[in-house]
């Protein structure tokens, strides 16, 4: 299906499904997807990597490889894996069975602008990870249909990949303070 033309959720409610879902996971998240997830389902568990654009999916690999009895899920956004897209390779190489790779798709640098990606409305993300070996690459836009995938995603074996096309919902406050604190490193520390 072409991304522009699929029906989009809002991300906040996306993300509210996968809370239900989500128990003791390392959450590496990036960017807005990172600020709501912390607004709405903060735990010690949650690797903030906002500022280290494009490099999400290989923090979450890292600690994939690191932690294989945990499950890890990285909450990406098309544009930061826009400027890593070897990571798909290297990830489906590497076949962690406990990553679960989550694509914001809004088809824009949203933090930086909005302004459009590049393809904006015709990369087919999903097809990219496939191409690449994940084990599960699937695009959703719809919430109900999410609602049913999401705890499915969550304990499917990995590397599974989704691209979730998304709208932003009610934005979460921006705090770049605690994302960049020594705080948030020695708190997920602790958790790990």
């Amino acid at each position: 299906m072409n991304p522009a033309a699929a029906p989009r959720m809002k991300r906040d409610a996306a993300l509210a499904i996968l809370a239900r879902h989500v128990t003791d996971e390392i959450v590496v998240a990036v960017y807005q997807a990172a600020f709501d997830w912390m607004a709405m389902a903060p735990h010690d568990l949650d690797y903030v990597s906002v500022g280290a654009m494009g490099r999400a999916s290989s923090h979450a690999l890292g600690q994939a490889l690191g932690r294989p009895e945990k499950r890890v899920l990285v909450f990406d956004g098309d544009g930061s894996l826009l400027m890593n897209l070897a990571s798909l390779v290297t990830i489906a190489n590497a076949a962690p069975a406990n990553m679960i790779h989550l694509l914001f798709q809004n088809d824009c640098y949203e933090a930086n602008g909005s302004h459009p990606i590049p393809g904006a409305g015709r990369v087919d993300f999903a097809a990219m990870a496939r191409a690449a070996g994940y084990r599960t690459a699937v695009t959703v836009s719809d919430l109900e249909a999410f609602a049913v995938l999401a705890p499915r995603l969550v304990a499917a074996p990995g590397p599974a990949f989704a691209a979730l096309t998304i709208e932003a919902g009610q934005p979460s406050p921006q705090d770049y303070a605690y994302i960049h604190s020594s705080e948030a490193r020695e708190r997920f520390r602790r958790a790990l």
